[in-house]
């Protein structure tokens, strides 16, 4: 019992932490918005974001955090500002990132069916567990059912997301895209909660340890 309250803890947290990491990296999206709403000129919106970025990176490595992340954030911007910048549209900025959670829309099934639940994945790195937890059946269909809560939200505000992008709407697509953070974050607590009442009073989790 002590240990799956230390995990719910731990889950917590580590959903905190996520939503502050997910705030911080849409502030360059949030800024390019901002400046293309007031502007309607790629040529302006760019800047605002790629300062920003570099603002973000250099907090991050203030902050003793991943070189990589901070490089990751300029990189994608670089490439999100190409496209918008060689295509002269604006909405291409955000092609990027609608692109990567395709992706994952699109393996989100097939790792459930192959038994690799991402809420099981995402909980066992925050909690150090590894791969225990597969060996529990019951523990193995709360994740999958958990991961569905967590797949469906998120779908939601994917669809709705390229819905915008596909009409050529950069900056309801950009309004759109601040609540991310906040869905994905709500996302993983709905999962984790679905997962907790599927599990139950069940212990095969705690022994499988």
């Amino acid at each position: 019992m002590a240990a799956e309250v230390d995990d719910t803890a731990v889950v917590r947290a580590a959903a905190r932490e996520r939503l502050r990491s997910l705030v911080i990296d849409v502030l360059p999206a949030f800024g390019y918005t901002v400046g293309f709403a007031l502007t309607h000129r790629i040529g302006v919106a760019l800047p605002v974001a790629l300062t920003i970025g570099i603002g973000v990176g250099a907090y991050r490595l203030a902050r003793r955090e991943s070189v990589w992340r901070a490089l990751a954030v300029i990189g994608v911007l670089g490439v999100a500002g190409a496209l918008a910048a060689g295509t002269d549209r604006a909405v291409n900025f955000y092609l990027p990132g609608l692109t990567v959670e395709s992706l994952v829309a699109v393996a989100t099934p097939v790792l459930l069916m192959l038994g690799w639940p991402l809420l099981g994945v995402a909980v066992a790195m925050v909690t150090g567990e590894g791969n225990s937890w597969r060996r529990c059946g019951v523990r193995r269909r709360a994740f999958a059912m958990g991961t569905l809560a967590w797949y469906g939200l998120g779908l939601v505000l994917l669809t709705v997301r390229l819905s915008l992008f596909l009409s050529g709407q950069a900056v309801a697509l950009g309004a759109v895209d601040v609540l991310g953070p906040f869905v994905q974050a709500l996302g993983l607590v709905l999962g984790w909660r679905v997962y907790r009442r599927v599990v139950g009073v069940h212990r095969c989790g705690a022994t499988a340890r």
